[in-house]
């Protein structure tokens, strides 16, 4: 196996990141550009981009491993939550389908547990990638999320689990398949199904209901980068068969530097131990 240049000041993008399909590091030249173009052109048109094989054979392997011998020390979550990740809004009549919490499990490891020397931790710090993923949505700006817990996680859906459906915090989520599931574990979507002002009410409440005749699904191998307005479109995993978990890592960037998520929803997704580490620092906060 080629070796992968560790180097502390090599920007990891380029050790990892199959630069002759993919010519992120020179999006100035005319090869470059036209590539920029076209995921420019698919974020436009369909409100994804899809690169398969994004990162070389031998850099995956590596990814993977390395993800693998991280999650057993992972938390293992039940996670409750209704669709827009907030708490129910009592006003609502008690049989809309916005009241109803959808639950999934899923092993996750959060950004804080994720060690900056790690390979996927290197790639996500990348100046080069951060700013790829800038320019396919063409943002003045972007910046990697400044969440300690939400920046950078590693998911795995093991066999019988799914992703309930929900809307991200962020408008563009980035996710990097690091290893697939055998068979199913589908990414599923409703497109463009709410804007900034309003919401599909109708193509919501059907697929909710579980009518998913109007659901995309992305055909993804392991290796496959993902840039997806998730904040626009519902989404959610379908059920994972067969012995091989499917594990994810999700890249999360923002345009307003420093902004944090809020706690509520952190202890939504990650549970006791987040809630223990908030309630910690609120007590030594006050005992200062």
């Amino acid at each position: 196996m080629p070796a992968i240049n560790q180097d502390a000041a090599t920007d990891m993008a380029l050790s990892l990141v199959d630069l002759e399909r993919y010519p992120i590091a020179d999006l100035e030249s005319a090869e470059g550009a036209a590539f920029l173009k076209t995921c420019q052109d698919q974020m436009e048109e369909h409100g994804w981009c899809n690169l398969d094989g994004f990162i070389r054979p031998e850099a995956l392997a590596a990814l993977a491993d390395e993800s693998n011998a991280l999650l057993p020390t992972a938390d293992v979550l039940t996670i409750k939550r209704n669709i827009y990740q907030g708490a129910i809004d009592p006003s609502l009549p008690m049989d809309d389908p916005r009241r109803k919490e959808y639950t999934h499990v899923a092993t996750q490891l959060a950004d804080d547990q994720l060690p900056n020397e790690t390979l996927i931790q290197r790639l996500y710090q990348s100046p080069r990638l951060t700013d790829f993923v800038r320019r396919v949505q063409k943002k003045e700006v972007l910046h990697r999320c400044a969440d300690e817990f939400q920046a950078l996680n590693v998911v795995a859906l093991h066999p019988g689990s799914w992703h309930a459906w929900h809307y991200d915090t962020t408008e563009c989520t980035v996710t990097l398949l690091l290893q697939a599931a055998e068979t199913g574990g589908d990414f599923a979507f409703l497109p463009n199904s709410r804007t900034d002002e309003t919401e599909d009410r109708e193509a919501v409440d059907r697929l909710l209901a579980g009518d998913m005749s109007h659901t995309q699904k992305f055909d993804r191998g392991a290796g496959t980068f993902t840039l997806f307005r998730g904040g626009y479109s519902l989404h959610g995993v379908t059920e994972v068969e067969g012995s091989t978990p499917r594990v994810t890592a999700i890249m999360t960037y923002d345009e307003q530097e420093g902004r944090v998520i809020s706690d509520d929803i952190n202890i939504r997704i990650y549970g006791d131990r987040v809630k223990n580490i908030l309630a910690e620092r609120a007590a030594s906060s006050i005992n200062a």
